[in-house]
Order: C-alpha cells, then structure tokens, then sequence
C-alpha cells in the first residue's frame, strides 16, 4: 500500500453497470453503492466522471483518446447482456489504453471459476478444503458429511443458503439438483468447514499489505446450516442473517495464527495474480486456515468488510478509494511518475 495520502488529484472515470436481471431493488442499492464511491473521491479531491457500460458507452471506450487523461475506476461486473464476463471489460479497457484499478483479465477470468480456483490452490499448496464437482445428479463417489453445495460460477453468494449444507447422499442429491436446475451449471461440492470464518483484505503490488482480519461471529446461530455468509447476509438488511452476524475486527488470533493467516493470504494473492487489492474467505479448522474464495475485485462498498479493515487501520473510506486510484495510475504513461 502507498505509504501517503495521494497529493495529486488524479481525473477518474467511474465505470459501472446495470444487470438486466437485477430487481428494481438490487439496482437501487447498486446505483446508492456508486454514489458513495463517487461522493468519497470526490471528497478525497478528485474530478470524477460517471459514466454506465452500456452499448453506446463501450462505443466510446474503445476511442483511445478517451484514455489519454482518466483512470478508471472499475466497478464493472459484466458486459451488457454477456453473462461471466467481468474478465472481457477488462480487456476491452486494457485494449483502449486504459489504466483502470483492479486485477487484469486472467485472474479475474480464473477467480470467477470456483473449479479453476480449487485446481491453482492445491497446484500451489495453498490449502483448502476437500471439493469435487458434479455436472450430474450422481454423487455416490462423495463421503465426507456436513458438506456445502455452490455454484461454480456466480459471486456474491448467490444460490448459497441453510438448504447448501447437505448431511447426507440424499440431501446432496438434491442440493446438486437445485443447482443445476436453477443456475444451468455443475455444481461445486466441498468438506464444510464447521469453525471460524475470516474475510482478509490485501492491498497494494509486489508485496501487498494486509489489512486488520475480519471475523464473522456467527454465534447468534446454534444451527451449523446457518453459519454461513449467504447473499442476504451481505446485501438484504432485513434478514435475518444481515443482523444477526457480527464482525470482529481485528480478529482475536495469537500472533503465530496471525503471521501464518498473512503468509496463507499473501502467497494466494501472488498465485492468483490479484493486484491492487482483493479479500480473501478463510476458514479455520482446528489451527489450520484453508482458502475458501478469492475475490479479486471485491466490493469496496463503504460498508463492506474491506474499508472496515482499512478504518481500523486509521485509513479514512475517501484516503482507501484515493489510494486505489494511485495504484492504477502507476501504470498510466502520464501519471506514472507522480502516483
């Protein structure tokens, strides 16, 4: 991370996108996240421009002299109306000429693909829990209960919920089923890791810094089904698991915990070739930490685990976005030398 404050206030251009399938309330929320993003850079004191990626925007992204003055800010999720690409924007700006903030078209392509993700973890020996994938309904060749069912595909714990813990073949089964049914894709099955769960941010290249760990105290729940960061959890206020689940910060771990949960998070990062900053999901399984997730572009909304870790850090929500604006301008030709 950037040891100061940035003094030069470089020009933005906030770069989003509406889904066509999002409810009229997801866009809503979506649209109030952006605001907030905008308004803190603006309060760090830079000019920001808003612009949507739709068709008629893409169109001018690709005329290079847009990219001769702006960094982008990168809150994409997808092309219009081209689902799992979150990878291609970033192409197409790296194509423009754009230096934009965020990881670059590899790592986000592999971090969306929670199969390809297991496969470079254990390549590495990063460890993580036990998975297999099910493109059929037939799970007879899995024995190892509790055990959770997700996507492959989507983020933001979509299709994961109390039914994604299984405790036997016939409740996978149809868990696998429910997947396939409603996402059109295999489904992921892991070991479930009954115990501590902990969101790490990193921020920064080369050798990135790692923020004050998150924990998620799941106590409110005596139901092990129900100690899970489900979509609700992170964006329904209502829910009950949004208001039933605490985050501790930092983390109560020893300090051999702590230097062995950096060293675990900060090889992923290196692995994955995440840049500029990304959270990693870790469980604890008696002392041992196994990687759940990697979120390269995580969200940076001002109430998402990554800028409370940079608070309790003393790093003010304008000062985190600022700093990442920084970074990205270390690989624009003009800003490159001031960032």
């Amino acid at each position: 991370m950037p040891a100061a404050y940035a003094a030069k206030k470089l020009p933005v251009l906030f770069l989003y996108n509406v889904e066509p399938d999002w409810s009229p309330l997801e866009t809503e929320e979506a649209l109030a996240c952006n605001l907030r993003m905008v308004d803190a850079l603006r309060r760090a004191g830079h000019p920001v421009r808003r612009a949507e990626l739709n068709h008629d925007a893409l169109e001018r992204l690709l005329d290079r002299r847009a990219s001769a003055e702006h960094i982008v800010f990168n809150q994409c999720e997808s092309l219009p109306g081209i689902p799992y690409s979150e990878h291609l924007v970033v192409t197409l700006l790296e194509q423009a000429g754009f230096a934009y903030t965020g990881s670059p078209p590899d790592t986000i392509r592999l971090a969306g693909d929670k199969a390809e993700t297991k496969r470079l973890l254990e390549m590495h020996g990063i460890p993580t829990p036990a998975w297999q994938v099910f493109d059929d309904d037939a799970s007879g060749d899995w024995n190892l209960f509790p055990a959770i069912v997700k996507t492959t595909r989507e983020h933001c714990s979509l299709g994961l919920n109390a039914q994604s813990v299984v405790r036997d073949h016939r409740e996978l089964r149809a868990r696998i089923a429910y997947i396939r049914a409603n996402f059109h894709q295999p489904a992921l099955v892991e070991d479930f890791i009954d115990g501590r769960e902990f969101h790490v941010a990193l921020w920064g290249n080369g050798v990135p810094a790692v923020l004050p760990v998150v924990e998620m105290d799941f106590s409110a729940f005596g139901d092990l089904r129900d100690r899970l960061c489900t979509y609700d959890a992170k964006f329904i206020p209502e829910s009950n698991h949004y208001q039933a689940i605490e985050s501790r910060i930092p983390a109560p771990l020893t300090e051999g915990q702590r230097h062995r949960l950096e060293h675990i998070c900060r090889e992923t990062y290196r692995v994955f070739g995440c840049r500029d900053y990304a959270r990693l999901d870790i469980r604890m399984r008696g002392d041992d930490f196994l990687v759940l997730d990697v979120n390269p572009n995580a969200d940076l909304d001002s109430e998402a685990s990554i800028a409370a870790a940079a608070e309790q850090s003393g790093i003010g929500y304008p000062e985190l976005l600022s700093s990442l604006v920084r970074l990205a301008a270390e690989r624009h030709p003009l800003y490159a030398a001031d960032a």
